[in-house]
């Protein structure tokens, strides 16, 4: 039997959703052709990790540099692309135009001219490529997805949505290049892009206009300074400085195995600190947001984001003209490194509540399941997707292109737009992400 081979580019935290599934469970029909990064420390620490963890021959590696050699020699059927947010878009191409497919770590990419550059080569090469929105295989989220399509709230006409990053979780954005807008495209894109999917596939709508405030409200230095906290800004690293013992913002790399590997040892062939101070200089994204969205199909969307919350998790109230829809998840405190796990607060309900109250009737309180796997079980389904030569059956439209994967990036995008000019911004005006169609199930 002809496995399917993947080479995959980035090698950080977040690969092994990817590379371990392939090296493990789907090792009969999948096999991993390489690894490329720009610290050879860091690929060859995954290297290492798959052969002693799944018993594989080591994966052949590569220097970012020899991306194209690594095409050529492994001749890779699809290409996982996992860099940074802003150079996604430089290896989704030159895989399309090698004659692969891609799957790519949402968001697709940071802003709508990189997107334009992503939708010419699909249509030059004829390819395809996959956004890994693992939000959408989450039981509760999937639920949601279900009873709307059902009409169990009729015709849905306002989404009211919260997200609550915690000070462990939502810190650890701004330690790192995500607190680079112009690496990530800041909160409003690299976070906020699975919130603004949900949204987006649980109503089956394609955003139209968006409203954006945002500020710089708790990190960096200027806001420490102000809370009478200068004492927290006189480093610039945590790891290895005696100052910021006893900080409660402190990242200790030299405490964790995955961290120590991944980040403190690659320092010297990567020139990245991964536990830089977050009440520093020169952090340039958000850590409060707001949004009103509308949509083609005339619903009105309100969001809101804050990273320094003392608890994490989100509500959503979805409001039709036959009731209401209320969904929120309570997570427990947590710092994504190779750690994939949502881990929910240990309650009855895994943290987990669905609600739905028609008009004129009785609330009806909604079971929720929640199993083990990765983000709250999503991760096991979206492999099985993406890996396993007979997936499940997928009726509830999980799976998601780069054009559906567009349609989230670009109201982060327009909310960035937003932000800056202090206008509504039209998304078409960005990009004419089919501008006839009004769901989102008609894009690709």
């Amino acid at each position: 039997m002809t496995r399917h081979k993947y080479a995959a580019v980035g090698t950080g935290g977040r690969i092994p959703m990817f590379i371990d599934p392939i090296a493990d469970t789907y090792r009969q029909s999948c096999e991993l052709v390489g690894l490329c990064d720009s610290s050879a420390t860091r690929r060859r620490w995954h290297q290492q990790r798959l052969c002693k963890e799944y018993g594989i021959d080591p994966i052949p590696d590569y220097g970012i540099e020899d991306f194209d050699r690594m095409l050529a020699e492994g001749q890779p059927d699809t290409v996982i692309v996992c860099v940074p947010d802003s150079l996604h878009h430089e290896y989704i191409v030159r895989s399309l135009e090698f004659g692969a497919d891609v799957i790519c770590e949402k968001p697709l990419t940071t802003d709508a001219d990189k997107f334009a550059v992503i939708e010419d080569a699909v249509r030059r090469t004829g390819k395809r490529v996959r956004t890994t929105f693992n939000y959408r295989w989450a039981p509760g989220a999937t639920q949601v997805r279900k009873l709307i399509a059902e009409g169990a709230i009729g015709t849905v006409k306002h989404v009211d949505f919260e997200y609550m990053l915690n000070t462990a979780h939502g810190a650890d954005y701004f330690r790192r290049w995500h607190s680079y807008k112009e690496l990530s495209g800041g909160l409003f894109v690299h976070k906020c892009t699975h919130h603004f999917d949900l949204i987006n596939w649980w109503i089956d709508a394609i955003p139209e206009t968006v409203f954006a405030m945002g500020a710089l409200a708790f990190y960096g230095k200027d806001n420490a300074v102000a809370r009478g906290q200068e004492a927290l800004t006189r480093y610039d690293r945590y790891t290895g400085v005696e100052a910021s013992e006893g900080d409660p913002f402190r990242m200790n790399l030299e405490g964790d195995p995955t961290l120590k590997g991944l980040y403190l040892e690659a320092e010297k062939d990567s020139g990245y600190i991964r536990d830089e101070n977050v009440f520093r200089e020169g952090i340039d994204i958000e850590d409060s947001l707001s949004a009103t969205i509308r949509y083609r199909s005339g619903v009105i969307a309100s969001y809101s984001l804050n990273a320094y919350c003392p608890a994490e998790g989100f509500r959503v109230a979805i409001t039709g003209d036959e009731g209401r829809l209320e969904y929120s998840e309570t997570h427990a405190a947590h710092i994504i490194t190779g750690d994939r796990d949502i881990k929910f607060e240990p309650t009855a309900s895994r943290g987990a509540s669905l609600k739905v109250h028609r008009l004129f009737e009785e609330p009806q309180v909604i079971p929720i399941n929640m199993p083990e796997g990765g983000h709250g079980g999503a991760d096991p389904l979206i492999q099985e997707q993406m890996f396993s030569e007979n997936p499940a059956p997928e009726s509830y439209g999980r799976n998601a292109g780069h054009q559906q994967g567009a349609a989230s990036l670009l109201v982060g995008a327009a909310g960035n737009r937003s932000i800056a000019t202090g206008q509504a911004i039209r998304i078409t005006d960005l990009y004419p992400l089919s501008p006839e169609s009004v769901q989102l199930s008609e894009l690709i």
